[in-house]
C-alpha cells in the first residue's frame, strides 16, 4: 500500500433529512449517514478501530467540509475529486481540522473536540465499520441537559 497524505477538503453540499445526513460530493455522488446524530457535549472519543469522518457545516446545514481521519484506503486523487479531506495522525498526535475543531489519537480511538464558540455552524462525527455506524453531533453542554 502506498503512503497516504493529508488532503485539504473543499466545500460540499449537505442535506439534513429525517433519519440522517446526506452529503453530496463534488463529483455528484451522494452518501447517506444514518442518524439522527446523538447529541454529545463538545467532544467524543470514538469506539476503537472505526472509520472516522468529521463534518463541519455552515449554520444552516446546507454546505460544509468533510474530513476523513486516518483513512488509509482512499487514494488522494479520489478524495480531491470528491471534495473530502483527510488527515493522517500518528500516535498521540493532534490536528486542527477547522477553527475550533480538533482531532486527537487516543490508542485505537479518535477524539474529536469542538470549541463551539469558535465554530459558526454544526459539527458531526461519524464512526463506522462493517459491523456498526455511529453518528454524533457535538453540541454545547447546555443542549445535552434534560
Amino acid at each position: 500500500m502506498s503512503a497516504r497524505s493529508n488532503v485539504a477538503p473543499s466545500t460540499i453540499t449537505v442535506d439534513l433529512v429525517d433519519g440522517g445526513i446526506v452529503v453530496q460530493y463534488l463529483d455528484g455522488r451522494e452518501v447517506f449517514y444514518h442518524g439522527p446524530p446523538e447529541p454529545v457535549a463538545e467532544s467524543i472519543t470514538t469506539p476503537p478501530g472505526k472509520d472516522v469522518h468529521v463534518l463541519v457545516t455552515d449554520p444552516d446545514g446546507v454546505e460544509g467540509v468533510m474530513t476523513y481521519v486516518n483513512d488509509r484506503d482512499t487514494h488522494d486523487d479520489i478524495l480531491e475529486g470528491t471534495g473530502v479531506g483527510r488527515v493522517m495522525l500518528s500516535d498521540d498526535d493532534e490536528e486542527v481540522l477547522f477553527p475550533g475543531v480538533t482531532v486527537t489519537t487516543e490508542a485505537y480511538s479518535i477524539r474529536v473536540d469542538a470549541d463551539l464558540s469558535l465554530v459558526d455552524g454544526r459539527v458531526f462525527v461519524f464512526a463506522e465499520d462493517e459491523m456498526s455506524e455511529h453518528a454524533y453531533e457535538l453540541v454545547a453542554e447546555s443542549e445535552t441537559d434534560s
